[in-house]
């Protein structure tokens, strides 16, 4: 008997190429691959992207193809890939030569690390929206902004490179931009002119989807998508396939960010509003003026240098994240209590929340947060009680004007009506004086006084109290009521609420669970609500042979390849985090992981 071994499996043959080496393959798109290769002439490492073999032929995208490569060429911006070389006719191969950016996608940073700290993802799109700016100067629009086209460069600190560099881009972080081949030029009719629409469909401006004309607002919505995504974890616009996706950015319905994550804060969320208009012209005008919306807002919130932010992150996350979330509170506190001095109580309840985001148990912030809501219920009764008095007010004026008017004037007479209001918060009815009182005491002719009669204000809201029937999952569900948290949720607690409608948003802490939200309407009595918030998907990436199938012992139906994140459905009802194995099916080897709802897991199967 022969015995029978296995084939070794071949290394991927590399292309050739006149002018450089080629040396390792970095990955593919839907129209090229890249590689890393070295430009003997000039001595360096440059990245180079050949188009698909199957696209040679098509005209339609070898225009698409030098199209892209003119229009990023013209662009020399420290946020933007620069291009170095492109392939003339003679060559066997299309390709294009940029530099070599040693680092991950914005894309693969999402999947390890999860939402960013809100800074830090404020601090990383502002560096895009300045390569977007300068690409709208030369008349380029990108049209394809998304996480995959954004790179991300950390390099360790060194006493060498602790300096910034002359230009002003970071030193040991560098944010660029990349991948311009559908850019449109505006001053020129592109290839897509057909109305063929090209992009990525949960990143892509509606009119863009529509094919309509598309100009710099487009990249304005592409950035609010990718802004959305840094700061909440997940993109605003989902759906099980592309044409549920597109659907809904045409809707132009998604979570307000703040309500997704809490941290995120109502000024960011507000720019992911605007930028995410359905609208153009209810957008940003253009990215500078996004841009500087976003710098606004860190420079009131004290980030003065927003790049040692990205960089303290990079450099460490853990540590970074536990120290922003103290300062946060400090600043957020403090502007809270400034704007509480100014009268501004709305302004001042949106830096408590925030702060109370981060610190959900603070007990001088959760009592700081309840007494603004208290000014804010007495400053609401009040305003509706005060169009009801200024109106008697009115009324009685008026009638006494007529009675005046209709009878001879008195031969003196001196009086004064006195209208009496009353506190905002009584169900007394006012005090009205009546004409006999309010008569001279002299011996003149008595006169006939109006009766005023003021409505009866609202009586007080009267107070319920709200429980919860069950909790699922048992632990980590917070509550935030009208948009103001209110901390966890558990079967035996009690939250006292007036008789108003209330809206109810139930979320899990690091954002394990889809939110939830509820509508309690007006009326009396106690009001129960059963929660069950389901677990988001776990993401698992699986290394391993490309040729070899893989799968889960605790879900039978699932199968797939390795080199490509899965999303794993978590039990209903069950917990947030499951141990289960992987199997490689052809070899029956096992590996234990944890999922974890929300989050990227990673495992590696050695190739033998």
């Amino acid at each position: 008997m022969v015995a029978k071994t296995s084939p070794v499996p071949r290394a991927p043959r590399l292309p050739s190429l006149a002018k450089y080496e080629v040396i390792e393959e970095l990955g593919h798109g839907g129209m090229a691959t890249v590689y890393r290769a070295h430009d003997p002439r000039l001595g360096r490492d440059v990245a180079v992207k050949l188009l698909h073999a199957h696209l040679r032929d098509s005209t339609e995208v070898a225009v698409r193809f030098a199209t892209e490569a003119r229009a990023v060429a013209m662009l020399r911006h420290p946020n933007i890939v620069e291009v170095f070389d492109v392939s003339g006719e003679d060559d066997a191969e299309q390709f294009l030569v940029v530099e070599l950016v040693r680092g991950p996608s914005l894309r693969k940073v999402l999947a390890t690390h999860g939402a960013l700290p809100p800074e830090v993802g404020v601090a990383i799109v502002i560096d895009v929206l300045a390569a977007l700016s300068s690409a709208h100067e030369a008349g380029v629009v990108h049209r394809d902004v998304k996480p995959e086209n954004v790179l991300v460069e950390h390099r360790e600190a060194t006493a060498s490179e602790a300096a910034r560099d002359a230009s002003g881009d970071l030193a040991r972080v560098r944010i660029k931009l990349t991948d311009f081949g559908i850019a449109k030029l505006l001053d020129a009719q592109g290839v897509t002119s057909t109305g063929q629409v090209l992009g990525s469909p949960a990143h892509m401006a509606p009119e863009q989807i529509e094919g309509t004309d598309v100009d710099e607002r487009a990249d304005v919505f592409g950035a609010g998508v990718l802004l959305y995504e840094c700061l909440v974890g997940h993109l605003p616009f989902e759906g099980q396939n592309p044409a549920q996706v597109l659907r809904r950015v045409l809707e132009g319905v998604y979570t307000k960010a703040e309500q997704e994550r809490p941290v995120v804060g109502t000024a960011f969320s507000r720019i992911c509003d605007r930028a995410l208009a359905r609208e153009p012209k209810d957008r940003f005008p253009s990215v500078r003026a996004m841009r500087d919306a976003l710098c606004d807002e860190l420079k009131r919130l004290d980030v003065t240098d927003p790049r040692l932010d990205v960089e303290a992150f990079f450099d460490a996350p853990g540590e970074y994240e536990d120290e922003h979330a103290a300062q946060m509170v400090t600043k957020l506190r403090a502007l809270g209590d400034g704007e509480r001095a100014k009268g501004d109580l709305l302004a001042a309840a949106a830096d408590y929340n925030r702060a109370l985001a981060f610190a959900p148990h603070d007990a001088k912030l959760i009592r700081l947060v309840t007494g603004l809501r208290r000014s804010e219920e007495r400053r609401a009764l009040a305003k509706r009680v005060l169009p009801l008095v200024l109106a008697g007010v009115v009324l009685g004026s008026s009638a006494f004007g007529l009675t005046r008017t209709l009878r001879p004037p008195p031969h003196a007479v001196t009086s004064v009506t006195s209208v009496l209001l009353p506190p905002a918060r009584s169900s007394e009815p006012p005090v009205i004086p009546s004409a006999s009182s309010a008569a001279s005491s002299s011996a003149s002719r008595p006169v006939a006084r109006p009766t005023v009669v003021v409505p009866k204000p609202s009586a007080a809201p009267k107070t319920r109290v709200l429980g919860f029937a069950s909790v699922v999952p048992a632990q980590g569900v917070l509550l935030a009521i009208d948009g103001t948290p209110s901390g966890d949720v558990s079967p035996d607690r009690v939250i006292t609420i007036d008789d108003q409608p209330h809206e109810l948003m139930f979320a899990c802490r690091a954002n394990l669970c889809v939110p939830d939200k509820r509508v309690v309407p007006a009326g009396e009595g106690p009001v129960r609500v059963e929660v069950a918030l389901r677990i988001r998907d776990a993401q698992l990436f699986v290394e391993g042979r490309s040729d070899h199938s893989y799968g889960i012992d605790k879900r039978p139906n699932m199968t797939f390849r390795a080199g490509s994140t899965v999303n794993v459905p978590m039990p209903i009802g069950g917990p947030a985090y499951e141990d289960v194995y992987v199997v490689e099916l052809e070899t029956q080897r096992k590996t234990r992981v944890q999922l974890k709802g929300g989050t990227l897991s990673r495992i590696a199967f050695a190739q033998e």
